[in-house]
């Protein structure tokens, strides 16, 4: 059974969006809406309440992959920001939502297992 992502964040001409796009496609993973970043932004007191919404965090940031479980675990809104925005000041991207958990940015083996592609 494929995958689904219910919605998909990206940015056009966005090389991590690229490769995020391109696992997806090779995995045959369907997705539910997809917003362009350029078009829907998030400021950082905007991407704080949406990350927040979710039950789980994902956030890549190069090779390192931060795991949060809000119900299990604090962080503060400016260690959380550091994660999130980017250097445009906005919300990063890209990011697919399943469910109530999220992935931000891309790490190849980790989207895998967030998706259950492994």
């Amino acid at each position: 059974m494929p995958a689904k992502v219910d919605w998909y964040y990206h940015r056009k001409n966005c090389q991590t969006c690229t490769k995020s796009q391109d696992f997806m496609t090779s995995n045959t993973v369907a997705i539910g809406e997809t917003i362009d970043a350029r078009k829907t932004r998030y400021e950082p007191k905007e991407a704080i309440s949406f990350v927040r919404q979710a039950d789980e965090a994902w956030i890549a940031r190069g090779k390192t992959v931060h795991k949060i479980v809000f119900k299990k675990e604090e962080i503060a809104d400016a260690d959380l920001l550091k994660l999130i925005i980017g250097p445009s000041g906005f919300l990063r991207a890209p990011i697919i939502r399943r469910g109530k958990k999220i992935f931000i940015g891309f790490e190849a083996e980790q989207y895998a297992e967030f998706l259950g592609a492994k």
